[in-house]
């Protein structure tokens, strides 16, 4: 990083700092509520640090910075919507505060994850478990608590959920991210972000307690301790983790656990109908939609990896199981008793030379589906490359012995290619692997010396003998 960039970084980074010590004198010199202080200077905070967050360099994943970024700018907008309406009783826009303050949770709990749980690039997979995991534990947990919570509070369903979500959404947050550090090694950012989430949960259940018992104040001084958190959790992105990479096994476990609260919300509602407010069923049904996403992307990754595998071990002209493929096979056969068959084409390299590798190509094309016809179920046909292929037969040597002559047979009269018609033959090397203490590079060895005698000799087919 460049001297100036450093500058530049720095500045950015005591700036919220500074206006928050500057706010917190301002408000015990002056103790009522001023709209410079708590409307300008109390929310420029909030934005801010979410400026900070958003231009931390140190932070390897983007996707961590632009969710905590977002986070505290959604949470700074609802912030400032809501001081307005406590200075001027304007209501610009009725339940966009609650929707500000309902969505900084998914967010910021995505974001520590993400930034606690380090890797190179994001898959669609991790984004979201983590979606799953914030939407469905923290709403379903207050959907779950909505019905005693309405016998005990005034209000609309709605406004008794939400009521609920926030403490349920702190409480989420400290126990993740504390759960998160525990298996993690201790650094500065993982202690910042502890710490500065811890102070904004705690500053907001204060809140929300004294709300509901009537011993709140507008423009408290403890009201800063949101501030504090957020700059605290800002400034975490500026330092090295030195973090690991949470295990497939505990994000599909935790998914798994939202999914079934998920469908326990929804049992219940369809078994009582009128049990749950239609607003709290929104989220589980968006839990177990997303479940379901994530269920057909697993699906789709793991047919891909599939894909894949089977590409590293095919052959791709003849389409035919690879060399990799074919040893592997070699090995299960040294311990059973079976047939090796190393093949390898005579008149092939001529056909190659004077016509070139298309029409070579085209002959190996056609030899491969005349070989396919001529092997049974349950022998394996692999192109070991160039013109030489191999054959594993388990059972009996008469019956490899068989399979030998119909493979001699298939090249017996000619291939029409588009130069005309091309003969080529084939010389076959055969080795009965009757010990099981035979290794596979003495197999290859004894069928590919077979293989050399039956081209020197002309005969086609040699089978290996002790004495060769």
């Amino acid at each position: 990083m460049s001297s100036k960039a450093g500058k530049t970084y720095l500045s950015l980074r005591i700036s919220a700092p500074a206006v928050l010590v500057i706010h917190l004198i301002i408000r015990l010199v002056f103790p009522s509520p001023g709209i410079f202080a708590d409307l300008f200077l109390f929310n420029l905070i909030g934005f801010l640090a979410s400026l900070i967050a958003f231009r931390a360099p140190q932070i390897t994943d983007r996707w961590a910075k632009f969710a905590i970024a977002g986070a505290i700018f959604i949470w700074s907008v609802g912030s400032t919507i809501s001081t307005w309406d406590s200075f001027y009783n304007l209501e610009i826009a009725p339940g966009l505060t609650d929707i500000a303050y309902a969505f900084f949770y998914p967010l910021m709990l995505f974001g520590i994850i993400r930034a606690l749980a380090v890797a190179k690039k994001i898959v669609s997979l991790e984004l979201l478990d983590t979606v799953i995991v914030a939407l469905g534990t923290s709403s379903v947990i207050a959907t779950l608590l909505l019905r005693p919570a309405m016998l005990r509070f005034a209000g609309s369903p709605e406004s008794v959920f939400l009521s609920i979500l926030y403490p349920i959404g702190d409480i989420v947050l400290v126990a993740i991210t504390l759960s998160l550090i525990l298996i993690q090694p201790r650094t500065i950012r993982t202690i910042s972000l502890l710490i500065g989430i811890f102070i904004f949960s705690v500053t907001d259940l204060l809140f929300l307690l004294l709300s509901a018992t009537s011993g709140y104040t507008f423009a408290s001084i403890t009201d800063d301790g949101w501030l504090l958190g957020l700059v605290l959790v800002a400034e975490s992105l500026f330092h090295h983790g030195g973090l690991r990479e949470i295990s497939d096994r505990i994000a599909s476990i935790a998914t798994t656990i939202s999914l079934i609260l998920s469908s326990l919300i929804l049992a219940i509602a369809a078994l009582r109908p009128d049990y749950f407010p239609k607003l709290v069923l929104i989220p589980a049904f968006a839990t177990i939609t997303l479940a379901f996403l994530r269920m057909a992307l697993a699906l789709r990754d793991a047919r891909h990896v599939t894909l894949e595998r089977e590409l590293a071990r095919t052959d791709e002209l003849t389409g035919l199981p690879n060399r990799r493929r074919f040893l592997v096979e070699l090995e299960l056969l040294r311990r059973k008793a079976g047939t090796l068959l190393l093949l390898d084409l005579d008149g092939f390299k001529l056909v190659n030379d004077a016509h070139g590798h298309i029409i070579g190509d085209q002959l190996l094309k056609q030899i491969t589906t005349r070989f396919e016809r001529a092997v049974p179920d349950g022998v394996l046909l692999a192109r070991l490359g160039g013109d030489e292929f191999g054959v594993i037969i388990y059972g009996e040597a008469a019956y490899a012995l068989e399979v030998a002559l119909a493979l001699r047979a298939t090249v017996s009269y000619p291939f029409e290619l588009s130069v005309g018609p091309v003969r080529v033959g084939v010389s076959i090397g055969s080795v009965l692997n009757d010990q099981a203490t035979e290794s596979i590079e003495d197999l290859l060895r004894r069928a590919d010396s077979s293989m050399y005698e039956a081209k020197r000799t002309g005969l086609g087919l040699v089978q290996w003998q002790p004495g060769n």
